[in-house]
């Protein structure tokens, strides 16, 4: 399809030729990708490998800038590393089994090395629209000192991710509380909170890691447990849990192994209630495919709850000035407080199309695996709620997808350039 041609004939007649002819107006071979994360090296580089140029923009100075910028320390993989290879590059033989935040960053570089994936850094895209006349996208960024530049392209592949802002709830009396509130975003330590009492809110895994750390610094944690949560043994009979939950549905429905899973759990941890960890009443790989709400793989908190290490605590029910009362009554008094409340998409606030992406949550509508391609040439990678396995599945059928495409497209840009 002489897509170019097309346009450039038509372009004498498009109301918005003007704001296109303006010089920071950049015409893309191939698609634009929005992040730079592991989900955008990954739909970049399957898109290389069948010869699909792209152009990845990053509002970061860095690729995978979560990892490099907003995790802590002690941070590793959850899962082995045989279940978070992107696609194309399995990770070094000499790395453990569940490699560190810095193991998985130099796996990152070397892999945006390996398939020459050039971001363009520091560009924050701020808008980005289908054009129906001309058939295009344009997305707008802002850079570094505040200029703006239009890229034109014919696919648009949002990687931006199911962590792009922090969730930062807000509690009464937030503004009175003298000590430190921090989201895990900026946390990176334990060492400045020893000696002191701190409240955790929130139990997922970075909740609980984050109360173990605080307790290898001398710090006294508190956890607020609101939900019902799922905690597994990181390991069970010799092997990873995750592992050994995948090779068993292979044979059995999902309700078994979770039985199993149960079981084990109750064998290997012991009741959680008793400690305040309510389970949901659904098996967790049922519920994770049901909410996306991943069970915890536990890594030694557990063992700081059962000898009181770690104090359990109820949902906050508001703050004053130096302490916390929580919705059973309770009132505690704390130095500072950590939200480990996660993170959401930011994509409703820069993506003008509805039909692909819920403005609600920003993500896809389409539940899993259907949810990565959209209309008019928008595609979406690492939006499964299934981590780098997921990630990769998407990147794959996303250059599966357009290769064909940018084949039948191919012409002499130069000749038909419109900006």
């Amino acid at each position: 399809m002489a897509y170019m041609k097309e346009v450039a004939g038509k372009r004498v007649h498009d109301p918005l030729h003007e704001k296109m002819a303006k010089p920071k107006c950049k015409l893309v071979r191939g698609p634009v990708i929005v992040g730079a994360g592991p989900s955008g090296l990954a739909a970049a580089a399957c898109l290389k490998q069948r010869d699909v140029p792209s152009l990845i923009l990053e509002r970061a100075d860095c690729i995978a800038s979560t990892w490099q910028h907003r995790a802590y320390d002690r941070l590793r993989l959850h899962l082995p590393k045989q279940f978070c290879e992107l696609p194309l590059m399995k990770f070094p033989k000499n790395f453990p089994t569940y490699p560190t935040k810095e193991d998985f960053v130099s796996y990152l570089q070397d892999y945006a090395n390996h398939f020459d994936i050039q971001p363009v850094f520091n560009k924050t895209v701020v808008s980005a629209e289908f054009d129906q006349i001309c058939g295009f996208w344009r997305v707008t960024t802002t850079g570094s000192e505040k200029e703006e530049t239009e890229y034109v392209c014919q696919w648009l592949i949002v990687a931006t991710g199911e962590n792009a802002e922090e969730v930062v709830p807000q509690f009464e009396g937030m503004n009175q509380f003298d000590g430190t509130i921090a989201h895990t975003s900026v946390y990176k330590s334990g060492e400045k909170y020893s000696g002191k009492s701190v409240l955790v809110v929130g139990c997922g895994n970075s909740g609980m890691e984050v109360c173990l750390d605080l307790c290898g610094n001398n710090a006294r944690p508190s956890l607020v447990v609101r939900d019902s949560v799922h905690v597994l043994p990181q390991q069970m009979l010799g092997t990873s849990t995750f592992g050994l939950s995948m090779w068993l549905l292979n044979w059995l429905p999902t309700r078994l192994v979770d039985h199993f899973l149960l079981l084990m759990s109750r064998l290997m941890l012991g009741d959680t209630s008793r400690f305040g960890l309510n389970r949901p009443e659904i098996g967790p790989i049922e519920l994770k495919s049901k909410s996306g709400k991943t069970p915890v793989l536990d890594v030694g908190t557990l063992a700081k709850i059962r000898t009181g290490n770690i104090k359990v605590c109820k949902a906050v029910k508001r703050l004053t000035r130096h302490a916390v009362e929580f919705v059973d009554g309770k009132v505690e008094n704390f130095d500072a407080i950590i939200l480990a409340t996660g993170y959401k998409s930011n994509v409703p606030s820069w993506l003008k199309e509805s039909d692909m992406f819920s403005n609600k949550d920003g993500l896809p509508r389409k539940p899993f695996p259907n949810g990565w391609k959209g209309e008019g040439g928008l595609y979406s990678v690492g939006f499964t709620k299934r981590g780098l396995l997921g990630t990769s599945l998407d990147a794959r059928k996303i250059a599966e997808d357009i290769e064909p495409l940018w084949k039948r497209s191919l012409i002499d840009l130069k000749k038909y350039s419109i900006c």
